[in-house]
């Protein structure tokens, strides 16, 4: 039985999403400020956790980049903070998902689903390491190296190297690539992809790698290009 954390110091929202969630079969774990949701995190290792982020003791984003020390468990933000900064943001620091109050439950509920689906199909994929030219990506313990130095990626920012590099020369549109790292429940637009790609480059490009880039398919999308 999946473990939800849900962290959020309105006790009438955690009480309909405790409800929501407990219909789906999932066991339930509640925190109604910051410095408890990483107690119950650091003590019961859930499997996904939806995190407020104007919470008492520590902020969403400030836990999200603790979490992402040490795990990779799926982390959805939902909050009424709703500007595309605080969404690029709390993308950019390793969660998910963004959901903006009001919301459904049903919605909430949904994108929860469409996580564990993927993790689920991760986990039950072969799992190994890809060596291509000065670069290799470790999907075991999500690490990446180039000339044996360290780079460190956010979780989508892994994933969206592994998605390209694993298939190299091949174009994803930006669509696609939505879709495939954010699944189909995700409700943003290709921006998302774009701003992740930025991102994603400018931390592989302070070191050389002349013979493959992620490049830029005018119109279309990205690939990862292995030259000859």
């Amino acid at each position: 039985m999946p473990i939800i954390l849900i962290a959020d110091d309105n006790q009438q929202i955690t009480s309909i999403l405790e409800g929501y969630a407990k219909k789906e079969g999932y066991q339930v774990i509640v925190a109604l400020d910051g410095i408890k949701a990483l107690q119950e995190f650091r003590e019961n290792k859930p499997d996904l956790i939806l995190l407020d982020v104007m919470m008492p003791g520590i902020d969403g984003f400030q836990i999200c980049r603790e979490i992402r020390r040490t795990s990779n468990v799926p982390i959805i933000m939902v909050t009424a903070r709703g500007e595309d900064y605080d969404k690029i943001m709390g993308l950019d620091i390793g969660a998910d998902d963004y959901i903006v109050k009001p919301f459904s439950p049903p919605e909430v509920m949904a994108r929860v689903r469409a996580i564990l689906r993927r993790i689920e199909r991760e986990d039950s994929g072969d799992h190994h390491i890809l060596s291509l030219e000065n670069l290799v990506i470790n999907l075991e313990d999500y690490t990446v190296t180039i000339n044996n130095i360290s780079i460190s990626l956010t979780k989508k920012e892994f994933e969206l190297l592994w998605a390209l590099a694993s298939h190299k020369n091949k174009v994803f549109s930006r669509d696609n690539l939505l879709d495939s790292l954010w699944g189909q429940d995700y409700y943003g637009d290709s921006r998302t992809v774009d701003s992740h790609i930025k991102r994603l480059r400018s931390k592989l490009d302070v070191l050389p790698h002349p013979h493959w880039e992620i490049k830029t398919i005018w119109g279309v999308g990205y690939k990862f290009e292995v030259k000859n």
